[in-house]
């Protein structure tokens, strides 16, 4: 499985002035946490990083300390996420048929969690485990699933609010689920999305919502609680505390 990771962005909302990726948690930068997990996965076999050319020697010094054994590409990134990604599926292999998107923000992902959205894109036959779904299988081997993503049911109370400060509608929350990564696709359809979002003018947010504008289904694969997107400097703490757990828990 090919896994891309956009990491051009900044880290302006966590006080920095540089890529927060290279920032440090537990003495390792955020981006190390990240690969870590990829390299244990048992289904990635191939990463590209996308990320603007100034950050590469940061990088590479990076990757010298990890040792890994998959191969690793750099790729230019762009101005946006939506930009970026549809510079880094250019840049996939030409065999790729199927790849992981991960932001590189989310440093505390699982390999388990890796392998669960690979296999879920690949077997049309996989079926999740312990899901909250009536019939868990993703797919039929005659509609079999092209886009998927991580996500978690939404535990608050979610509030619609216009622009005057008042609430107008209050959504049932057991429909609502919050979007993570990984999310993973079929890469032509993929790249069809990203050409038409291109043509079209559209700006969105993740891959998935791409695939909804084209009419494309996407399926859900539980997510983790403690994959969360490091944005801000409490967010850092929050992860410390998470990484912390983790340890104590392997060393027991």
């Amino acid at each position: 499985m090919y896994l891309l990771i956009p990491a051009a962005g900044m880290g302006r909302r966590m006080g920095s002035d540089r890529n927060k990726l290279l920032l440090t948690l537990r003495s390792q930068p955020l981006i190390a946490w990240t690969l870590r997990a990829a390299e244990a996965s048992h289904e990635i076999s191939w990463i590209g990083i996308i990320s603007q050319p100034a950050d590469w020697v940061d990088l590479k010094e990076i990757l010298g300390g990890l040792s890994l054994n998959k191969p690793v590409e750099f790729i230019q990134g762009g101005t946006t996420r939506q930009e970026s990604v549809y510079n880094g599926l250019q840049a996939l292999p030409a065999d790729a048929k199927q790849v992981l998107i991960h932001d590189g923000a989310r440093c505390l992902a699982t390999p388990e969690l890796f392998d669960r959205c690979a296999v879920g894109i690949r077997n049309s036959e996989f079926r999740i485990p312990n899901s909250k779904f009536s019939d868990s299988r993703l797919s039929t081997p005659d509609s079999p699933i092209q886009g998927l993503i991580a996500a978690i049911p939404v535990k608050d109370t979610i509030k619609v609010v216009d622009d005057a400060g008042f609430i107008q509608d209050t959504p049932d929350r057991s429909q609502l689920w919050a979007a993570q990564t990984p999310q993973a696709f079929d890469v032509q359809l993929l790249k069809q999305c990203h050409a038409k979002g291109l043509e079209q003018g559209w700006e969105v947010t993740d891959d998935a919502a791409l695939f909804e504008k084209c009419g494309l289904p996407v399926h859900i694969v539980e997510g983790e609680e403690t994959n969360l997107k490091l944005t801000t400097p409490m967010d850092l703490a929050i992860a410390e505390f998470i990484l912390q757990q983790r340890l104590e828990i392997g060393n027991r």
